[in-house]
This record gives C-alpha cells, structure tokens and sequence, in this order.
C-alpha cells in the first residue's frame, strides 16, 4: 500500500504543481510581450494580446486546486512509513504550506490583477516584476521541498 501511495503522491506532484510551476513563470514574460503588443498596436484591451495570459491563469488557477491532492498523498505516505515526526518531513510540510499561502494569496491575485491592467491598457511592469518575484519564491519553495522529498536527511536509506 505505500508504494501504491508514493507512486500516487509523486505522480501527482509531477502532475499537479509542474503546471502551476512553469505556467506562474511564464505568465509575467507573456504578459510584458502583450501589454507590449497591445501598445504597440493601439489596440487597448486587445482580446487577443491577453489570450495566452488568460490560460496560463487559467492553467495556475485549475492546477492549483487539483494540486491539493499532492499534501494529502503526502500526509497518507508518510503516516504509511511512519515518518510523521521527522524533521526534514516537517520542514517540507511548512515550506508547502508557504507555497500555498504565496500561490493562493499573491501569485494568483497578482496574475488576475496583471490581466485586468491589460484589459484596460494600463502598464503592468512594477507588478510583473513584484509578480515575477513572488514566482519565483514559490518556484524555490517547491525545488527545496522536492530536493528534501528525495534526500531525507536522517533517512537510513542511503541516500
């Protein structure tokens, strides 16, 4: 059963949060080049300068809620091999917890915030730069998490 477990958590790990992690870092360069785009052409509020920010939302948007199954395997894994307790498992638990926090209380708002300055033709730079950032805290929170997920540090395993 844990290994059923495992497979599961990692799978949805993969799954779940690469979209969210390679749609958040895309989403301030692609909205740059189409508030760009949108200025250039003299079209304000271009539907179509904003369609691929509008999906790399929606992917982030999506992806986000779907990658809640991520802690709960996690959680299952982890009571299955008994490691509940152990420091670099609550290290992990706390760094997910922040990711989330950024995902859902910045990442996302800013993202929906950038859309609306490019409906209206407003510039979006300082925000991409703030959102830019934002991502790639969370991007880091991820790879950190990831590297203790596969190190384990105390484990007996090796490795």
């Amino acid at each position: 059963m844990t290994k059923l477990l495992l497979s599961i958590h990692v799978l949805a790990a993969i799954i779940a949060i690469g979209p969210v992690t390679v749609a958040a870092s895309m989403f301030p360069a692609v909205t740059r080049r189409a508030s760009a785009v949108a200025a250039s052409s003299g079209d304000r509020g271009d539907r179509g300068a904003a369609s691929v920010p509008q999906a790399l939302h929606r992917i982030c948007r999506v992806y986000a809620v779907v990658g809640v199954v991520v802690p709960v395997f996690g959680f299952a894994t982890a009571n299955s091999l008994h490691v509940l307790g152990d420091p670099w498992l609550i290290v992990s638990i706390v760094l997910t917890l922040i990711a989330a926090v950024i995902l859902a209380a910045l990442v996302l708002p800013g993202q929906s915030a950038a859309l609306a300055a490019l409906d209206k033709g407003s510039g979006t730079s300082a925000a991409m730069r703030r959102l830019a950032m934002y991502t790639g805290v969370f991007n880091l929170l991820w790879a950190v998490v990831t590297v203790l997920m596969i190190v384990r540090p105390g484990s007996t395993t090796g490795a």
